[in-house]
């Protein structure tokens, strides 16, 4: 009779000793140990998967399958039994109601925790009770829950407090990731991780470390990341701003300035006028202003958490608005190369005059003059192109008022021309004329002289021309005393060439021009 088979083993079995026998025979046959194989399928599994135990090559004449939790087979460890004669399976004292073996051998675990992790082994008889065993691993993991991170610090101070940020919660046998802004975190001396990177230190933090941050953390089945997380740190206040940036304002007009600060908390705000309170908001208004709001305006910016204070003075000067100028001249109209003053008069104090010619700004030259305070313009000669409409400018830092057109006639000579030509270079004008009519009275008296002078001079330079008529025609007509017998041309050479100074140049120059003299003798 053969024993039970879900029990072979405890001392109250009848045939132990056989069993002894088999496990002994068991050694002996290292070549069905080496074949038998168990297999995690999945090899890594997920806290609430379903995990088999895969068997391989177990042997052909096999009769009865026994697992056990652990690296035993004793019978307190048994997880169940399945006798394939009978196609029954019977849970041991360890089946937590998740084991079975099914038909072929394998273990089935439904629903694994992280406690079904360690080691499984497989005890097989077959029909001549031998036993042989192989153990596997079961791998499982458990699914990551939701991650936050948790601060000690949720409000440092820029400059002062060090935050260490902590993801939770903490799991076993799990890599953690740290995330500043959307990117990994970099080589920063200010950051600091602990070993497993679970916990960020940042040290001194800035209002740049404000985040957001996130953590995740991963294992072998599952992978989980954390909501955002930011800083609420505390700054401030910078110097604050004042505007606008002007420090001139109009008499009568409004006065509005704003003050801002980078703060955080946002900070609380007090102007003083010249040292005097005035009020405890972010902007001043003043309406309908006067000269006795001239002075110093300071805003004064205070952080209640970090305590600190920050001031900024801005200098306010009123001004008048300007009236507008007048303009009067010496005399409207004037000749040509006379002088004239225009005078810019204005009421107003501390003011900047400019001149205004037909429309554009006036271009002062030699001819023109202004007074030290620019309100007084001579133009000395006047000329005929100083003709025109002239205004003068009046203007200080708030306002700018123009004066009405007067109209300024230059009265000339038809005959004679305007020029700016320096004096030198009329002089020497004047002294070109003067050399050239002398030339032309040297060159006159040369061809009179020439003309009623000895004809053994003028026989060099004289041409006969023969006539259409034979010779004997010619000889004939040289007693007429109507007709010309013959053309006598003379050469004279003289100079052309302008002097450079103010004194005559003698005829050898440069240039050179031919006069021809046509002298017809009768």
């Amino acid at each position: 009779m053969k024993p039970h088979w879900a029990s072979v083993q405890g001392g109250r079995r009848p045939w132990q000793g056989l069993l002894l026998t088999a496990c002994l025979l068991a050694l002996w046959t290292p070549s069905a140990m080496s074949q038998l194989r168990i297999e995690s399928v999945p090899p890594n599994a997920a806290e609430g998967q379903d995990v088999l135990l895969r068997v391989h090559n177990q042997p052909a004449n096999t009769q009865i399958y026994r697992w056990f939790r652990g690296a035993t087979t004793e019978e307190a460890y048994r997880l169940a039994a399945y006798s394939l004669s009978s196609n029954e399976s019977k849970p041991g004292p360890a089946n937590s109601g998740r084991e079975t073996i099914l038909p072929h051998g394998s273990l089935a675990v439904r629903n694994v925790t992280v406690n079904d992790s360690g080691v499984y082994t497989l005890d097989i008889f077959d029909e001549d009770f031998t036993s042989i065993k192989a153990s596997g691993q079961l791998r499982v993991f458990a699914k990551l829950p939701k991650l936050f991170i948790t601060s000690n610090n949720s409000s440092p101070v820029e400059g002062e407090d060090s935050v260490v940020l902590t993801c939770d919660p903490e799991t076993q046998n799990t890599s953690y990731q740290w995330w500043i802004n959307g990117q990994s975190l970099l080589n920063d001396p200010r950051l600091d991780l602990s070993t497993d990177n679970r916990i960020l230190t940042l040290l001194r933090v800035t209002r740049n470390d404000t985040g957001p941050y996130e953590c995740a953390a991963s294992n072998l089945v599952s992978y989980n990341r954390s909501d955002p997380f930011s800083l609420n740190v505390s700054y401030g206040p910078d110097a604050p701003i004042i505007t606008p940036p002007g420090s001139n304002v109009g008499q009568g007009t409004n006065l509005s300035l704003s003050c801002h600060t980078a703060s955080n908390p946002p900070a609380q705000y007090t102007w003083l006028f010249n040292e005097r309170p005035q009020s405890s908001t972010p902007e001043l208004f003043i309406p309908n202003i006067t000269a006795n709001h001239s002075g110093s305006y300071a805003c004064f910016a205070h952080n209640s958490v970090t305590g600190l204070n920050r001031t900024t003075v801005k200098t306010i000067t009123v001004f008048e608005l300007v009236t507008q100028p007048s303009i009067h001249a010496s005399n409207t109209t004037v000749m040509e190369q006379e002088s004239v003053v225009l005078t810019c008069h204005s009421r107003d104090p501390e003011i900047t005059i400019r001149w205004i010619f037909n429309d554009q700004s006036l271009r002062l030259s030699s001819r023109t003059k202004l007074s030290e305070d620019n309100s007084t313009l001579s133009i000395d000669p006047v000329r005929r192109e100083d003709s025109g409409e002239y205004r003068c400018e009046v203007s200080n830092p708030v306002s700018v008022k123009k004066s009405e057109a007067l109209l300024l006639s230059v009265s000339y000579d038809p005959a004679q021309s305007s020029s700016d030509l320096s004096p030198g270079a009329i002089a020497g004008i004047v002294v070109g004329v003067v050399a050239g009519v002398a030339l032309i009275a040297a060159l006159a008296y040369f061809l009179y002289s020439r003309k009623t002078g000895g004809t053994s001079d003028q026989r060099d330079l004289t041409e006969h021309k023969p006539s259409a008529s034979s010779h004997s025609r010619d000889t004939s007509r040289d007693n007429s005393p109507n007709e010309m017998d013959e053309v006598s041309y003379t050469s004279l050479k003289f100079n052309a060439a302008q002097p450079k100074e103010p004194t005559f140049v003698p005829p050898a120059s440069t240039a050179t021009e031919i006069v021809y003299s046509e002298v017809k003798k009768k």
